[in-house]
């Protein structure tokens, strides 16, 4: 293992490496301006959409926690319970994806 390490810091460190790196133009990716609006709007959609999905199954799992609680099913509670904790890691999830999403989209204008 220290060999492999050992070789890979000689050809990191070597001066003809970097010229190399230097010899490709310099080119930055830019998103098309037709393509730009038309992902935004799909990335807004889908984003938008799986919240509102989100928001629903966590009013369904309090409904359903209060229905179990009241007429003492217990199981029933206990799956409203599961449903409000999967809805927030769902929208956790949902907001970190989308914002992972549009910084790596953005990163290429």
């Amino acid at each position: 293992m220290s060999q492999l390490l050992t070789t890979l810091h000689t050809a990191a460190a070597d001066p003809q490496w970097h010229t190399l790196a230097d010899a490709v133009p310099g080119v930055t990716p830019e998103m098309p301006k037709d393509v730009d609006k038309p992902v935004q709007k799909i990335l807004n959609w889908t984003a938008g959409l799986g919240l509102a999905g989100a928001v629903l199954g966590g009013l369904l799992g309090w409904a359903a926690v209060a229905v179990g609680h009241n007429s003492e099913r217990a199981a029933l509670a206990a799956r409203g319970k599961q449903a409000i904790l999967w809805s927030l890691f769902g929208a956790g999830g949902i907001g970190v994806t989308a914002a992972l999403v549009t910084t790596f989209y953005n990163m290429a204008k």
